[in-house]
């Protein structure tokens, strides 16, 4: 399976184009100040467009309709000239829609940014990033500390960002009440949402916003990265899955490794009820995401939505990932060979998972010196990329606090947040990456008991994990018998 997407998400409904939303936003007056002039305006541009482009056509297909065989552009007569014209004419045409059309909406595009910005003030050097943001009181300046603490990535990463977002955040607003605000300011909106974790009224004050048109843009960032963007995450393709696999090979001295595998829960509040005031009706629970990351912490797979109180197990096998390998779709290169052991490509995971030929997992308390050791350490320090994930995850603000509302919702902060994690990594962009490892650098990697471990391990998988551990000892020794220098040492007889 090439580039296959695993992101499972439950996301917000999306309504149908014509109804964007069904609840109603309330629009400070200073924004809706000659919305219907704009609004007439803009609608009898795109018309009048429209009808141009639409008359040009015309014209042109009732000019090769009424001169079937002949050039009417030519003044001189041919035998070929039938077929001469429809080789020239046709490219003739294609490329004068095209630009017609290129030209048109390139100035629509202008009026369009144009008139969002009517209702921003003056702003002085608009070329440079977050130049419209200035006028919010944010703190920011061209030093990129100052975005990395609004929105958890450098100002070179958020103009990009805002380039590239800026047709769909621009393409909808609610239902008889025009935004007229410009992609960039919608964009910091959303992104100050999930950055900074701040509520809805911290942020309309900030932006001078209504507390509605906040939501809004939370929701619209959200509904766009989950939609329209989840591709950046994404399982490789096998050719990709040999340099995956060599770069923990290079870390740990474990072949044929192509992910880590690990699950992590956020809490989320919702109210039962029509009080919020109710104790009884406020419930506490938590949502399970479960990652696949490579050795440089990037996702490969996420799946998220399913109730905290499953356990990982439980969690991997409803998932596809799990139906996917199992059923052949993936991890399925033909095996490498160590100590004459047909090694299958697999995945490493902590002790809440079981011994699968494509799942190895930590010893249990292995005696201090042998192999079983040797394999943890190694395990561990390619698990360490996991860990690191998660952490980064939990440092977005939205989910490091206890999330407030709607279950669909929360889910959704945590496909942006991973959608986003990666498009950082993509761009070298280290701002949101943890340097630590949270809580779970205190967590024993190998803490499941010896009843489900036997229970639950398969003679084929365990006899790739021993030969692993194997490999594991011989790496270590070698680099114990290593001096400073780099040279060998001697091995005692």
């Amino acid at each position: 399976m090439s580039m296959c997407a695993f992101m499972c998400l439950a996301l917000p409904d999306s309504p149908p184009p014509t109804h964007t939303f069904t609840f109603t936003f309330l629009i400070p007056e200073k924004i809706l100040t000659s919305n219907s002039r704009e609004h007439s305006e803009k609608m009898n541009s795109r018309a009048l467009a429209a009808l141009l482009s639409s008359l040009i056509s015309e014209l042109l297909l009732l000019l090769l309709l009424l001169f079937p065989s002949s050039n009417p552009l030519s003044v001189t007569s041919n035998s070929n000239s039938g077929s001469n014209f429809y080789e020239t004419i046709f490219p003739l045409i294609h490329h004068f829609l095209s630009s017609a059309e290129l030209v048109t909406s390139l100035s629509l595009l202008s009026i369009s940014r144009k008139r969002k910005r009517i209702h921003q003030p003056d702003i002085d050097n608009e070329d440079e990033p977050g130049s419209e943001l200035s006028v919010f009181g944010l703190g920011l300046t061209q030093n990129p500390d100052s975005f990395k603490c609004c929105f958890r990535m450098t100002s070179s990463t958020f103009e990009w960002l805002s380039g590239l977002l800026e047709p769909l955040l621009d393409c909808r607003d609610p239902i008889g009440s025009p935004l007229n605000l410009a992609a960039e300011i919608r964009l910091a909106i959303g992104l100050f949402r999930l950055a900074t974790g701040s509520d809805y009224p911290e942020i309309a004050r900030r932006f001078g916003v209504s507390e509605s048109v906040t939501r809004f843009c939370a929701k619209q960032l959200c509904r766009v990265l989950c939609t329209n963007f989840r591709f950046w995450i994404a399982f490789p393709s096998p050719i990709d899955l040999d340099s995956l696999s060599a770069s923990f090979e290079a870390l740990a001295g474990l072949p044929n490794c192509c992910g880590v595998i690990d699950c992590t829960r956020f809490k989320i509040v919702r109210n039962t009820g029509f009080n919020p005031s109710a104790k009884y009706e406020v419930r506490e629970e938590s949502i399970a995401a479960q990652i696949v990351v490579d050795s440089s912490s990037r996702i490969l797979s996420i799946v998220a939505g399913f109730r905290g109180d499953k356990t990982d197990s439980r969690i991997l096998k409803s998932s596809t990932l799990y139906k996917d390998i199992e059923g052949g779709g993936l991890l399925n290169a033909p095996p490498i060979y160590i100590n004459r052991v047909g090694l299958n490509q697999y995945l490493i995971g902590d002790g809440e998972y079981p011994l699968l030929p494509w799942l190895m997992v930590p010893f249990v308390d292995p005696v201090p010196g042998s192999i079983e050791e040797n394999f943890n350490s190694a395990h561990h320090l390619m698990h360490i990329s996991a860990l690191r994930t998660i952490a980064s995850l939990k440092d977005w603000g939205v989910l490091r606090q206890t999330i407030e509302g709607e279950f669909k919702m929360a889910v959704a902060y945590i496909g942006s947040c991973a959608i986003l994690h990666n498009v950082l990594l993509m761009r070298d962009d280290y701002s949101a990456l943890s340097d630590g490892l949270g809580d779970y650098s205190q967590i024993p990697h190998n803490f499941r008991n010896a009843f489900l471990e036997e229970s639950s391990i398969e003679s084929n998988a365990s006899v790739v994990r021993t030969s692993l551990a194997t490999r594991a000892r011989k790496l270590h020794s070698s680099s114990q018998s290593l001096d400073p220098g780099g040279s060998m040492k001697s091995e005692p007889s």
